[in-house]
């Protein structure tokens, strides 16, 4: 709204001094005999053509400064819906779950609700803002991970290992949580035994790194969700030039490492 309103006061001011210039330049032309008599006629007419040039870069100016921040305007829309997308499919697995654990163990599916409902809050409330802290973020991932342990019916190896100066640093949310969800869908969701995840988040001066790794079973084959297009997406759009994002397998090995440049 601020951005339709200053564009239309920047727009309607040019269009009154170029009217004014352009009726000046008329009754230059028009009058010419009798201006160019006039003393000091020359520098007149000096004067007006900086002023023309003048008004010609103010409104190149004008337009340029629109479009960025028209631009600008378009990469957060596009930002919001993207984050908006990365809850809803962690949500309605966990419902799912829970739905088949209420008749089953009942104090434990009340657990598991609350824990579910303070993960929601902060998707819904903390989760839209542009920044937020690492340690939020830490604390988004450690109550995931809790709430994995608590609904499984066999045991899990999960080491979520931090090694953070400064927990205070300024980052979006919700990127880790991506990476960290496709280790749980595609090794422990599926592997009945022996199955690990390993997560490593650094964190030193103005970088950050995390690293997963996840056993998998090489024969099947996870669908390709949304997920890493996601997350790609918006490390091109709020982290242009400043991240690195590679996966690798080795073995039956996956890595995925994301480093970011604050």
């Amino acid at each position: 709204m601020n951005l339709k309103f200053l564009n239309r006061r920047a727009v309607f001011s040019m269009r009154n001094l170029r009217i004014a210039l352009v009726i000046i330049g008329l009754i230059i032309v028009l009058f010419n005999d009798t201006f160019g008599k006039l003393e000091g006629f020359i520098e007149f007419i000096f004067m007006y053509f900086i002023t023309v040039c003048i008004a010609v870069f103010h409104w190149v100016f004008i337009n340029i400064k629109f479009i960025i921040n028209l631009k600008n305007e378009k990469t957060k829309t596009e930002l919001m819906h993207l984050q908006s997308q990365v809850n809803p499919h962690f949500f309605f697995n966990m419902l799912n779950n829970l739905y088949g654990l209420v008749d089953k163990d009942s104090e434990k599916a009340k657990k598991l609700i609350l824990k579910l409902s303070d993960m929601m809050r902060y998707s819904i409330y903390e989760g839209q803002k542009e920044y937020v802290s690492l340690q939020q973020e830490i604390d988004f991932i450690s109550n995931y991970i809790e709430l994995h342990k608590m609904r499984y019916h066999k045991d899990i190896n999960v080491k979520f290992d931090i090694n953070v100066a400064n927990k205070d640093l300024k980052i979006m949310p919700l990127l880790f949580i991506i990476l960290v969800e496709n280790a749980f869908k595609h090794g422990i969701e599926v592997l009945r035994k022996n199955a690990f995840i390993s997560i490593i988040l650094t964190a030193k001066e103005n970088r950050i790194t995390l690293i997963i790794e996840n056993n998998f079973d090489e024969e099947i084959q996870g669908e390709n969700g949304i997920g890493l297009k996601n997350l790609e997406r918006r490390l091109a759009l709020a982290y242009p030039k400043k991240h690195e994002f590679t996966t690798s397998i080795h073995m039956n090995i996956y890595t995925s490492k994301l480093t970011l440049q604050l």
